[in-house]
């Protein structure tokens, strides 16, 4: 893995050791270098005390306890104001135009932050009721779903490839050993999810949200399924279909722009990976419904999804700026989804620290090709890409975010796995 500058750990230096509270440097010897300096101490004891440096324009640099990973550059007061008035949306505005930048270790301090908080949870309740009530997801009807999907996976296929795997897989990995290159890695992934459906030639199966369309594709050529696959994304629509000739299976993969929940006919098997999160908790109910109309008796289905271990919104930031009308689930509320169905959970696994590696790759590949996304977008574009994915690493690391795979099946089948010996053939 290529190593990145500027934004992954690094060893400690030993001269950003806690020093105390406030260094002064000869610029900070002005008239508001009181007031600047407060506001810096203020905003590391408001952050839980992290292990960083603040400087708010030529102030003075306030020092946070411990090993510093991070110094955080703040262009003036009122940038800072803004910050600590809502800092779940404004860090990320901020990091995005320019007034807040972050030298050091940015993954780490955001782990930093994520392990704060995740330790603060039950506190502050009604600071972050009120916080979420300011929040405004996105709808995700039909049309906003739409809209919702066109703002992050249609920004096009040429920016995607720079940074993801061959197959375009933009969804959780599968090490089987943490030096397997990610390309490998996908693969492992698409065949985990397909042992674990266990299918076999001619099984009818749909893909709701198949992305690029690796999976189908794995699916008929590796395992002989028939895959209907179905996104809202036309960019993504487009390149599976060219995937599917070029590969000679678009007779047995039809890829389908449309909505889930316009699914019909029956399945032997039901997939969905990476789905979820926008599907919306309200909206649960629809894809029940889906699934209970298109599974056969005797068929399985599986669920893969980023979740959480708390009934919290998304962060206000990512949610304006990445994955409109996102929402990632609990295991409980996952499983609401089959309660009033006639299926029973078979097996709930969590990747968690699969995807946290997952991303340390594509950031790798980001970073390597950041001068030329800068060139098809724009500076600001990149910042929030960058702080997407560094805040990825860390929500993951941290675990404030989840990976889970839910299988299932009727309730009445017996077709199911005795043993997991199936899921590691071939594996090292």
């Amino acid at each position: 893995m290529q190593k990145l500058i500027s934004v992954r750990r690094a060893e400690a230096d030993p001269r950003q050791l806690h020093r105390g509270p406030v260094e002064y440097t000869n610029e900070a010897k002005t008239t508001n270098a009181w007031l600047e300096g407060a506001l810096a101490r203020l905003l590391i004891r408001a952050t839980g005390n992290l292990p960083m440096r603040v400087q708010v324009g030529a102030g003075p640099i306030a020092v946070g306890p411990g090993t510093i990973v991070a110094t955080l550059r703040i262009r003036d007061v009122a940038a800072l104001l803004k910050l600590l008035a809502y800092p779940d949306l404004n860090f990320g505005e901020g990091y995005l135009d320019g007034s807040i930048e972050v030298e050091g270790d940015l993954p780490g301090l955001l782990e930093a932050q994520a392990r704060t908080r995740l330790r603060a949870r039950g506190k502050g309740t009604l600071k972050r009721f009120a916080a979420a009530a300011l929040q405004m997801t996105r709808s995700n009807t039909l049309a906003g779903s739409r809209k919702n999907i066109h703002h992050h996976y249609d920004l096009g296929n040429d920016f995607y490839r720079l940074w993801l795997d061959q197959e375009m897989v933009y969804t959780c990995a599968y090490f089987a050993r943490t030096d397997a290159t990610l390309e490998a890695a996908q693969l492992a992934k698409l065949d985990h999810v397909c042992r674990k459906l266990r299918l076999r030639a001619g099984d009818r199966v749909v893909d709701a949200g198949c992305g690029w369309g690796a999976l189908a594709l794995r699916a008929a050529t590796h395992y002989g399924a028939r895959v209907r696959a179905f996104s809202l994304s036309r960019e993504q629509i487009a390149y599976a279909r060219e995937r599917a000739r070029a590969l000679g299976v678009e007779h047995s993969v039809e890829f389908i722009e449309d909505d889930y929940r316009n699914i019909s006919g029956k399945v032997d098997a039901f997939v969905s990976i990476g789905m979820l999160e926008h599907v919306g908790r309200s909206h649960y109910g629809d894809l029940a419904r889906v699934i209970d109309r298109s599974l056969s008796e005797t068929g399985r289905g599986l669920i893969h999804s980023i979740g959480q271990n708390e009934a919290v919104p998304l962060n206000p930031w990512i949610e304006k700026r990445i994955f409109p009308g996102a929402y990632p689930p609990t295991v409980r509320e996952m499983v609401e989804i089959f309660e009033p169905l006639r299926c029973s959970i078979l097996d709930v696994e969590n990747l968690r620290p699969h995807y946290a590696l997952t991303i340390e790759h594509w950031l790798d590949r980001f970073e390597a090709h950041r001068d030329r996304i800068a060139d098809m977008y724009d500076e600001p574009f990149v910042r929030a890409w960058r702080l997407y994915l560094c805040g990825s690493i860390a929500a993951f690391r941290a675990g404030t975010l989840q990976l889970f795979q839910i299988l299932f099946n009727r309730a009445g089948s017996n077709n199911a796995a005795w043993t997991r010996d199936h899921l590691y053939r071939n594996s090292d």
